[in-house]
């Protein structure tokens, strides 16, 4: 039941989170460049830079070559303290970006970037300035924080880093997990801030294995494990975590979309193919068109086959056809749907069997072209059209046998 031989059976490679994180960034990228001038966006490209290059240079295999290529023994250690502490005020400025943006770059604001960046760049230069007070001779890669824990200097720079990460962590997870109780919130970005919500639990997780670690080689205690084997997995799932909350929002709204758009597209098949045989042809197929594209084209060949054919559209047909879907229960805007189905049906019909007339009709057609798609999904259901479409023909012979 050791927990440090159960824990390195869940050791995950820092290249996961680093890969992951990459990706977000990534992904970010484009709108961060064409949207340089909002803070917020600037913020979440830091962040995620910072991310990446702490996992990077925390690998053991970096760390080593780090001090190989310096000839310092643990350069790394302040190097990796200062990427985390500088992320550390990546995330404070991200929640300052976020509570006030562009619209509210108010006096308070501004001190409280500059409270933030002075303070976090205090903190590296001091983690810099006791690191070279110390005597730290032989390289660790693994354990540095609780092998040198009790040595004058290191461990004061241990302290600080990992104090001045628990407390931007802290602010920032209180505020994400406020900003998640708003309402009005796109469901896609309330799933990303709690997946960020979580992810920065599991930071004050790291801390406080780190923490109780160190403080356990204060009093004469070994609970390295809590360090060595339990804090770094415990990173990792953080990174992705957060790297995952950042992509979330912006991949589940570009694939929202696109489903929208092809559902759109293939809803007005019905009508097309109606529309199709009136014309004699459809839309010329353009291989590389996007789906926006191929909507937008097949909107226009319907509403352009309609203009012309709504001279043949019977409005009592449509009058009576409307009453007859209320009078079967229908909802009014499916009614009214099944209605404009029926006449346009009829219209068909009456084109087909006249084709060198040009119509005598003149309807007005406003309502009809907005709502293709409402009348496109009424001709998937044949079976209610023939319904609709009998009990306004019995409404016409009872109307006539009373004249």
């Amino acid at each position: 039941m050791d927990p440090s031989g159960l824990l390195s059976r869940m050791y995950i490679s820092f290249w996961v989170p680093t890969a992951v994180l990459t990706a977000a960034l990534l992904i970010k990228l484009p709108t961060i460049i064409r949207l340089w001038r909002d803070p917020l966006l600037r913020a979440v490209g830091g962040l995620l830079l910072l991310a990446c290059a702490v996992f990077v240079f925390v690998a053991p295999s970096t760390i080593a070559w780090t001090n190989r290529v310096t000839g310092v023994p643990n350069i790394s250690a302040p190097w990796c303290y200062s990427l985390l502490t500088a992320f550390c005020a990546s995330c404070l400025l991200l929640i300052i970006a976020w509570r006030n943006g562009l619209a509210r770059r108010s006096a308070e604001t501004r001190r409280a970037v500059r409270w933030v960046i002075s303070a976090y760049s205090a903190v590296i230069v001091a983690l810099w300035v006791l690191f070279f007070l110390a005597d730290a001779p032989e390289e660790r890669l693994r354990d540095l924080d609780t092998y040198y824990a009790t040595t004058p200097f290191m461990r004061e720079e241990i302290l600080l880093y990992l104090l001045a990460h628990c407390v931007a962590v802290l602010i920032t997870s209180k505020l994400i997990w406020e900003w998640v109780r708003t309402d009005g919130l796109d469901a896609w970005l309330r799933w990303g801030l709690k997946l960020l919500g979580v992810g920065y639990v599991l930071n004050l997780i790291f801390d406080a294995s780190k923490l109780t670690a160190v403080v356990a080689r204060w009093t004469g205690h070994d609970l390295d494990w809590l360090s060595t084997h339990l804090a770094p997995p415990v990173a990792a799932l953080s990174a992705i975590l957060i790297a995952v909350g950042f992509i979330l929002p912006h991949a589940g709204q570009y694939l929202h979309e696109r489903w929208r758009v092809r559902l759109a597209h293939r809803e007005l098949r019905p009508l097309y193919v109606l529309m199709r045989g009136v014309n004699g042809s459809g839309v010329p197929v353009v291989l590389r068109a996007t789906p926006e594209l191929r909507l937008i084209r097949r909107e226009t060949f319907i509403r352009d086959v309609l203009l012309p054919l709504s001279r043949y559209l019977d409005e009592e047909l449509g009058r009576r056809s409307h009453e007859a879907a209320l009078a079967l229960g229908h909802p009014p805007e499916r009614a009214k749907a099944l209605a404009a189905a029926v006449a346009i049906q009829d219209a068909v019909e009456r084109r087909r069997h006249s084709p060198d007339s040009d119509g005598t009709g003149d309807p007005d057609t406003t309502d009809l072209l907005q709502e293709i798609g409402a009348v496109s999904r009424a001709l998937r259901r044949p079976d209610v059209l023939d319904a609709v479409r009998a009990r306004a023909a019995a409404s016409s012979e009872s109307v006539s046998v009373h004249e």
